[in-house]
């Protein structure tokens, strides 16, 4: 029986773009320790994610709010911002932290949704980002997080495609919260599906070459122009870590 990996958007991410980096990272585990500015966003990333959850599971934060002031400013401006977040935390239509999977091939297919509004007749996918709101709105649609999200959701649920959307809400001081939201249909459905079935199939491929013949990832035809590792993989220099959103729970190659 073959094994069934499981992937995050950080792994399809990585793997679209260069696929060395990700034979590197998660078959080879050649990471360089995080910088301590990267660990202390993450952690404060880590904290706000924790404070939303808790809320909409009726814990208390009182005590995560007094450790830290900049916590309390951020979530009193996000359900400022955001009613449909700051409404009713708790009732069974909604779920913080809530997961899906979807088995494609040999490949278990996870997402994690920060927060999930299933109403009658819509369902909204909401994502914390403790960043500035990104100028290019276009690359983020074309992200895994956002298309994976979005088709896991069609895929495992009876809501029309149409009525299906994503929001991202930036937040950090001292800028108020901002959002973009990403509406689905069923072209966009069509095309991650061939996108997503493309990309599974290269892993495929890498993966059997890789274990059966020691053959690494390739890299892709025009990754000169395209990759941001292109430089860092030719000199063979330190080997980065991904950013920090992409980073999955779990390294199914291990």
């Amino acid at each position: 029986m073959p094994k069934i990996y499981r992937l995050a958007q950080g792994h399809l991410n990585l793997l679209e773009t260069c696929p060395p980096r990700f034979q590197k990272v998660y078959l080879e585990e050649l990471n360089t320790p995080a910088d301590p500015e990267q660990l202390q966003r993450q952690e404060w990333g880590s904290q706000f994610h924790l404070l939303l959850q808790q809320r909409e599971l009726g814990l208390p934060i009182a005590s995560l709010l007094r450790e830290n002031e900049q916590l309390e400013h951020c979530l009193t401006a996000l359900l400022k911002a955001a009613p449909a977040i700051a409404q009713n935390p708790g009732e069974t239509n909604r779920e913080a932290e809530h997961c899906r999977s979807l088995t494609v091939g040999n490949y278990l297919l996870t997402v994690i949704y920060d927060l999930i509004l299933l109403e009658s007749d819509q369902a909204v996918i909401f994502d914390w980002k403790t960043y500035l709101k990104p100028i290019d709105a276009d690359k983020l649609a074309k992200n895994w997080q956002t298309r994976l999200y979005l088709y896991v959701l069609a895929e495992t649920s009876a809501y029309p495609l149409d009525s299906l959307s994503m929001t991202y809400w930036f937040v950090q001081l001292p800028r108020s919260p901002e959002q973009i939201t990403f509406n689905y249909n069923r072209k966009l459905h069509q095309q991650t599906g061939r996108d997503l079935r493309r990309l599974l199939k290269d892993l495929d491929r890498y993966l059997s070459a890789y274990q059966n013949d020691l053959v690494d990832f390739p890299h892709r035809p025009d990754c000169q122009l395209h990759c941001p590792y292109y430089l860092r993989q030719e000199r063979s220099g330190p080997i980065d870590l991904p950013a920090i959103e992409d980073i999955p729970e779990i390294n199914p190659f291990v």
